[in-house]
């Protein structure tokens, strides 16, 4: 017959109650200090075989919880060290031209400038190695990594922004931008004997690259803090106000390699004759800064913003997004991918890969902004005038 003590449960149903609460709380505490504080408002005395084998089998359930929590824990965390393992196995495998040698996730999803890649196309095909210019971004809180820098295609080089999702130690999504010599620019294609369409300067970059560098951990901005003012930057390119830029006085920018503007920050680069202006504010007397001249810039909005990558450590934050022209404007939209270096608390440097996408290319092509900005009238015609 149960007998009730003063810890007022039943040996019997108490001691599994107990033990089921106790369960509960190990995974979240320590084994013993679970069971010891459950097990002390019970009686002391000798417990029956059943009940001892009853508190050996939880015992053992509990261990074996325990040890599969901290499995799953240890696989799902991916810091900086293995992030970086993680980039560099991926980019080693495009270079190979193998999938199979990075660990690819059944359904991996991979954009090169906004187009869909399968794997074993695209760079996986024309990449042949890296170039002299790399930099690498880790970011273990979104679990993800990026590398910008350049990329070997045969004799060929191009400058890139490679994105990388890493879940569970695999890989999930790869989101390229490619800058190629003859890719079209602000004023449309390449010209015959003229320079690049596109800014496209390796050589500038190599020369001039981002830092590459360990912040103190006193002189860095939060996640949130680096996030705001990639932001504030963005802001102030909608409303044509530079003042709510959270910017260093002569930040520079690096267009696709080429300064624009260099500020102070950055050296100039003397423009080959015929060579286009850049896609950034137009010169001017304020305007060697890399928020000068917003006033007159030509841009309606920017659109589909994201800043999916954060480096505490180095104090860079990687922002994407779209410029949309003002209305009427025949200069085409760009598709950018921005690495915003901070320091003291503002954007000190710009380093960029973009690209100028077809007009009825869907862009950015990624959650959440899927569709295209905009959509062109060849593709969903205005809607008729009201009578």
């Amino acid at each position: 017959m149960n007998r009730t003590w003063a810890g007022e449960v039943t040996f019997q149903g108490g001691l599994k109650t107990a033990l089921y609460s106790g369960l509960k709380t190990v995974l979240y505490g320590g084994l013993q200090t679970a069971l010891y504080i459950r097990l002390w408002g019970l009686r002391r005395r000798t417990m029956t075989l059943s009940e001892r084998r009853l508190l050996q089998t939880v015992l053992v359930m509990a261990l074996v919880l325990l040890g599969s929590a901290s499995r799953t824990s240890a696989q799902a965390t991916c810091d900086r060290a293995c992030l970086r393992t993680m980039l560099d196995q991926y980019l080693d495998a495009v270079i190979k031209h193998d999938p199979k040698a990075a660990p690819l996730i059944v359904g991996f999803r991979q954009t090169e400038n906004a187009i869909n890649v399968a794997p074993g196309n695209g760079m996986w095909k024309t990449a042949t190695g890296l170039g002299k210019m790399q930099r690498r971004y880790l970011d273990p809180v979104s679990g993800q990594a990026g590398y910008y820098g350049l990329v070997q295609e045969g004799a060929s080089v191009a400058i890139v922004t490679v994105r990388l999702r890493v879940q569970n130690r695999r890989l999930t999504e790869a989101e390229w931008y490619v800058v190629r010599e003859n890719d079209p620019g602000l004023n449309g294609p390449r010209q015959p004997g003229r320079p690049p369409a596109s800014l496209w300067n390796p050589e500038y970059l190599i020369a001039n690259p981002p830092p590459d560098r360990v912040v103190p951990a006193a002189k860095r901005l939060s996640r949130d803090e680096l996030i705001a003012v990639t932001q504030s930057y963005f802001d102030a390119i909608t409303s044509h106000d530079n003042s709510v830029a959270l910017t260093q006085p002569g930040c520079g920018r690096a267009e696709n390699g080429s300064p624009a503007p260099a500020g102070k920050f950055l050296p100039p680069a003397p423009r080959a004759p015929g060579a286009p202006a850049p896609a950034g504010p137009p010169p001017g007397a304020s305007s060697n800064d890399c928020v000068g001249g917003l006033a007159n810039f030509n841009l309606s909005m920017v659109v589909a913003t994201r800043i999916p990558l954060v480096d505490e450590e180095q104090q860079v934050a990687l922002g994407m997004a779209v410029f949309i022209r003002r209305p009427g404007s025949s200069t085409p939209r760009n598709v950018f991918s921005e690495w915003f270096n901070i320091e003291d608390g503002r954007i000190k440097t710009i380093y960029t890969a973009m690209f100028y996408p077809a007009p009825t290319l869907a862009v950015p092509n990624w959650p959440p902004y899927n569709g295209n900005w905009p959509l062109a009238t060849g593709v969903v015609p205005p809607p008729p005038e009201p009578k």
